[in-house]
């Protein structure tokens, strides 16, 4: 081969931008098909993906954009240029919906087609969903969400996972799943997530916070409404910025055409669609989606400060002890002079999806300790027993419905837990006051406590330090009917279990203690 033919050659096989502004063809939002010459958001997700493949030998990249910045348009053409010039490689694309699924193929069906005939492999099949290429035993197919088993039996080197905050919900972590363990972790694989936010649950919120911290192998990337050069429209006369704008400008270095260009989407729209579809930074994008009880913004700056865990306890005989595999989660070391107040939420036992929780306060309402856990409801009446007498023979409360019943009828009657809170309920068949154990969640009492606890959070009364509760707060939401709950696939005993610890709390003070040592357990 001519060596400026080879030259040329080798630079459209490692160099992706050089590739597709010379290779691939694209059809315009005009209509026209042009080569893709790669936008801002689209040259930043290449610098991303070369950066990291020079590091890891692998893509693993979770990326959380706006509406319409060409990022699927551009990890689709990245996996045309690799797949079709490399043996023995598989890619799948997988939405969260048919149409886009057939859109995404269309896309590299067209590349396909336009590639220049010495860049084109051939094809030994083709169909709607698939394309396979002979000579290099090399493939690419798509798939929708939703479906059963989507990659079962198949060794794939690829991945577009594309929307995946809007995946079916009942089987997005089970496809997700199946998917992330058909791709060896080797070198050349890759693995792109990519979506628009939609509120803070499910698989793509997780993967993104893990990848936040660090603590999952994705690579974080996201990329602002501002950053894609179209996002412009034509500035009126009289045109004056409102001080939320020149908020955004100082901050972000945008201007007037940009500003424009959002007051016309937020117009057509709502600033809450606006803020979810085309962000500024990473946390609105997340906080404006649904419909949360507690007061989200706080709940996220709170997530970025919350405390490593001071140490691990478990129950061993009838008393708390430290232990590397215990489910207490302690924050504050315990205070012999302290005084403390657990809240239990109770959960069906150990094969049961929810969890039972007991959440302990002290008496500046800082979060001390979280237990978490799987349990039978009797045993787990001898826990907060333990709880209760290793924190100072706390006050405890305990959720009376359901499973609550047993757990509360052990602690208070077979165990005669002293500090055990009970409801006085008048009786009108015997016209006379009971005595219950427990504390009866209804659809009048679950807003008193939960309303309490909003107020208390929102205020600053709280300190919070569990990740798990500070999650569970924020994709606790307001339903359709008006009733409040966890968002569908979402757990709420930590919100629960708060609430009641939180309800039976005397208010900030600082306990007294006698000369003797005695506590005094009233201010």
């Amino acid at each position: 081969m001519d060596p400026r033919l080879k030259k040329a050659r080798l630079r459209l096989l490692e160099d992706f931008e050089h590739y597709a502004a010379k290779a691939l063809k694209i059809r315009t939002k005009d209509g026209t098909i042009s080569p893709l010459v790669l936008n801002g958001p689209q040259k930043r997700l290449v610098e991303t993906i070369d950066a990291q493949l020079k590091a890891t030998g692998k893509v693993r990249i979770i990326t959380l954009k706006a509406r319409q910045q060409g990022l699927s348009t551009a990890i689709g053409a990245w996996l045309y240029w690799y797949v079709s010039q490399h043996s023995a490689q598989k890619a799948l694309v997988v939405t969260h919906h048919a149409d886009s699924s057939r859109s995404l193929f269309d896309l590299t069906k067209r590349y396909h087609e336009n590639v220049p005939e010495f860049l084109r492999p051939t094809t030994k099949y083709a169909s709607r969903r698939e394309l396979k290429f002979s000579t290099l035993d090399s493939g690419y197919m798509v798939a929708t969400a939703g479906g059963d088993g989507i990659a079962r039996g198949e060794t794939l080197t690829h991945a577009h996972l594309s929307e995946l905050a809007f995946w079916q919900k009942s089987s997005a972590r089970e496809n997700l799943n199946g998917l992330l363990q058909a791709i060896p972790n080797t070198p050349g694989s890759a693995i792109f997530i990519e979506s628009t936010a939609n509120g803070v649950s499910g698989p793509f919120w997780d993967i993104w916070q893990g990848a936040v911290r660090g603590e999952n192998d994705f690579l974080p990337l996201f990329i602002a409404w501002f950053e894609t050069p179209e996002y412009r429209e034509k500035v009126p006369e009289g045109f004056e910025r409102t001080p939320t704008e020149q908020d955004l400008v100082n901050t972000y270095g945008i201007d007037d055409e940009q500003l424009m260009f959002r007051r016309l989407k937020i117009a057509a729209t709502s600033l809450e669609l606006w803020t979810q579809e085309y962000p500024s930074n990473a946390d609105e994008a997340f906080l404006t989606s649904g419909a949360p009880v507690f007061d989200t913004p706080l709940l996220a700056a709170r997530s970025h400060e919350l405390p490593n865990v001071l140490e691990l306890r478990e129950m061993v005989g009838d008393v708390m002890e430290e232990n590397l595999r215990g489910r207490l989660k302690v924050y504050h070391k315990h205070e012999p002079g302290e005084t403390y107040y657990i809240g239990a939420d109770v959960a069906a036992g150990i094969r049961g999806k929810d969890y039972s929780v007991a959440q302990i306060l002290d008496s500046k309402k800082r979060q001390v300790a979280v237990w978490r856990g799987h349990v039978y409801p009797d045993d787990f009446a001898h826990i907060l027993h333990a709880l209760g007498t290793y924190y100072n023979m706390a006050q405890v409360i305990v959720e009376s419905n359901n499973h609550g019943i047993l757990t509360c009828t052990v602690l208070g009657k077979y165990l005669a837990y002293p500090y055990f809170h009970t409801e006085t309920v008048y009786n009108r068949l015997d016209d006379e006051d009971t005595v219950k154990l427990g504390f009866s969640t209804t659809s009048k009492s679950k807003p008193l406590i939960i309303d309490q606890l909003r107020s208390d959070h929102r205020a600053g009364e709280l300190e919070l330090n569990d990740r798990d509760t500070v999650s569970e707060m924020m994709t606790f939401i307001v339903t359709d009917t008006g009733t409040m709950e966890a968002e569908d696939g979402c757990f709420d005993d930590t919100v629960m279990a708060l609430a009641l610890s939180n309800h039976i709390h005397a208010g900030v003070f600082t306990p007294v203690v006698s000369t003797d040592d005695f506590y005094v357990r009233s201010i």
